[in-house]
């Protein structure tokens, strides 16, 4: 096997780790915050978590993206998962709730592993099989959230401190594997030359990102593919349980399902079609299946069946298995080596930024009628199709 293959295995090997730890504690968070605030302000109290790790991530991202243009993907990624580490150790200790979101807060400010791991990939393989890979990295996501809630629910009723040290564990080996394992993918001839103090002004990098070619529009795209997958993400449980009286286990199950068509589209589906189809003309089939999902949950609401809610989430996730890889790829092939760690942090702030604002905005308007935030979710995906089908190029980089 080639030394490069083997080093992306590597790659996905510590993906898988991470997922099953981030999904281990997931369930308990509830319970967690719930040793320090009343009963009726333990939602507050996640949101607020969610939110400041959102927020730091959108500040610290583009940073350390660029930093990894400047001194290399390896020593980035480390000191993201080592910071990961720290904030769930500190979650594990707990005694005060700001303990918890000084843990959240080091996990964020820390958070560029997801834009090294994906300019790693772009440094170490070509257009033809960057978007295969980086649908395996989904896939592997996909399978640690399958395995992770059961092992935390189980680990969980030993102490509810302890998945939050397995999980500390788990990305600690993952910087071990990175560190003796993993080579350094970004040769030193390739690296940008110098750090100015704009490298720490994340609105800087925005402004050199945006104004590149072809890159703005494809930006655009991926937000409003954020915001309609992020309603779907933030508010289907909740949905089930209001318009649907389903009970934790039903929901268990579908999400259940969420996982295996996760792992199947990213890992054996897309692969396939990349052999036969354009990464646009796939990109364009994944959102509108996103959008049919999405209008046959808005149906639900009026016609209630299972049949129809199984199909929407059928829909809606591969649609995002089809669109989220393709979209990354074609983002990795706007720009040349010296800018994949920018381009691919700033991607993820954005993402980021639509994870504090979706909650918000999709809240209130869930509110008011939950018909109309899918409507509007729904119209934010069509309105990406009709973007991506005009003015994405097959090729961004000329």
């Amino acid at each position: 096997m080639k030394s490069k293959h083997i080093s992306l295995f590597i790659l996905l090997a510590i993906v898988l780790l991470n997922s099953i730890g981030y999904s281990i504690v997931l369930p308990l968070l509830p319970f967690l915050v719930g040793k320090y605030l009343p009963g009726q302000q333990v939602v507050v109290g996640m949101s607020t978590l969610l939110s400041i790790y959102a927020a730091s991530t959108f500040f610290a991202a583009p940073v350390l993206g660029a930093l990894s243009d400047r001194f290399g993907r390896k020593i980035i990624l480390i000191v993201s998962l080592l910071g990961s580490a720290a904030g769930f150790v500190l979650f594990g200790i707990g005694g005060a709730l700001w303990v918890l979101f000084l843990g959240r807060l080091i996990d964020g400010l820390t958070a560029g592993n997801i834009s090294a791991i994906f300019s790693y990939i772009s440094d170490t393989t070509d257009a033809k099989e960057r978007t295969k890979w980086f649908g395996y990295i989904g896939s592997a996501m996909g399978i640690g959230k399958i395995g992770g809630p059961a092992l935390g629910g189980l680990l969980g009723s030993i102490s509810i401190a302890l998945p939050f040290y397995v999980t500390a564990f788990l990305i600690f080996l993952s910087a071990l594997l990175v560190y003796f394992l993993l080579p350094e993918s970004l040769a030193s001839h390739k690296r940008t030359q110098r750090v100015a103090f704009n490298n720490f002004n994340v609105f800087s990098h925005f402004k050199s990102t945006f104004s590149l070619k072809g890159v703005a529009i494809l930006l655009v795209t991926g937000v409003l593919f954020y915001i309609g997958i992020g309603v779907f993400q933030f508010n289907f449980t909740l949905f089930l349980k209001d318009i649907y009286l389903w009970t934790p286990g039903l929901i268990g199950s579908l999400l259940t399902l969420v996982g295996i068509c996760e792992i199947l589209v990213r890992a054996v589906l897309l692969p396939r079609l990349l052999e036969r189809f354009t990464q646009k003309q796939i990109g364009i089939w994944g959102l509108v299946m996103l959008g049919t999902g999405l209008v046959l949950i808005l149906s639900s609401v009026y016609v209630h069946t299972v049949l129809l809610i199984s199909l929407a989430v059928i829909l809606i996730i591969s649609g995002e298995g089809l669109f989220e890889p393709t979209y990354t790829g074609k983002l990795s092939e706007a720009v040349n080596e010296t800018q994949q760690g920018t381009l691919q942090g700033v991607n993820q702030s954005l993402q980021s930024l639509t994870n504090i604002l979706v909650p918000i905005g999709g809240g209130a308007i869930y509110y008011y009628s939950s018909g109309w935030l899918y409507a509007t979710a729904a119209a934010t995906i069509f309105i990406a199709v009709c973007i991506y089908v005009k003015f994405i190029p097959v090729k961004v980089l000329d």
